[in-house]
């Protein structure tokens, strides 16, 4: 019977356990369409705690670490949020390696880390990752928006790659990568396509198209920015730059 009364006690203690996963991920959810994601990281961060195998509460802390250090005016803050970014990412890989959002983690961390590092091999790793891992993501999930947006991300930038993220490139990528502003609007059109509310998918399209002489598409693009809805911090302060330019090319 004590064998029996101790599994009761283990089956209860993991429903309860289930049970509040459930409510932190809804509470993590209600937060982020409030436009609150410190909160909303904060319920994830707890639900890893409690469930550290659970896939989405990585994904998302990734991603929300992401997101809030792209907005750190301090160097070494905005460095911690990209490493813990990656750090969440890798948990959810290592968990499983063939998860199209633990892929896309991983390729959306590594592209953040070249914003921030300063070692050139180590560059051009993260660099080489933001591909890869993207790239897998979109061949387990051929409707991955994310992915495909960070895709047509990695394309524009090889392109404009600027200071020492392209000495870093050019000394130990053998060259620079084939990424090109063609390639770039494909990847952000299908994005388009398959999430037609991703506000910097739009902004990143608009400036391929204006750099690829192409400014009436560009305009076009930014015109429709002004009525998406805003579904992210990032997104108010991306709806004031397609504005801008906006009113810069025309």
């Amino acid at each position: 019977m004590k064998w029996l009364f101790f599994l009761f006690i283990l089956s209860f203690s993991y429903a309860a356990s289930a049970q509040d996963i459930a409510v932190l991920l809804k509470e993590a959810d209600n937060f982020e369409r409030q436009i609150k994601e410190p909160e909303a990281l904060e319920k994830y961060k707890l639900a890893v705690g409690i469930d550290p195998s659970n896939l989405k509460a990585l994904v998302k802390a990734s991603e929300l670490n992401a997101s809030i250090g792209g907005r750190q005016t301090d160097k070494n803050s905005k460095r911690l949020y990209y490493e813990t970014s990656l750090a969440f990412a890798k948990k959810a890989f290592d968990l499983d390696p063939n998860n199209a959002d633990a892929n896309y983690a991983m390729g959306m961390a590594a592209g953040k880390m070249t914003d921030v590092e300063t070692e050139n091999k180590k560059i051009v790793a993260f660099v080489k990752d933001a591909k890869l891992y993207n790239e897998k993501a979109i061949a387990l999930n051929p409707k991955h928006a994310k992915a495909t947006y960070s895709l047509g991300k990695w394309n524009y930038e090889m392109v404009n790659l600027s200071g020492i993220k392209k000495i870093a490139v050019k000394l130990f990528y053998g060259g620079l990568p084939n990424g090109d502003l063609d390639t770039a609007i494909v990847y952000f059109e299908k994005c388009r396509a398959l999430d037609p509310y991703f506000v910097v998918n739009y902004v990143d399209l608009a400036k391929a198209y204006r750099d690829n002489h192409r400014p009436s598409q560009a305009i076009e693009i930014l015109n429709k920015v002004v009525k998406l809805p805003i579904r992210t911090g990032d997104d108010t302060a991306l709806k004031a730059e397609a504005a801008k330019m906006l009113n810069d090319i025309q």
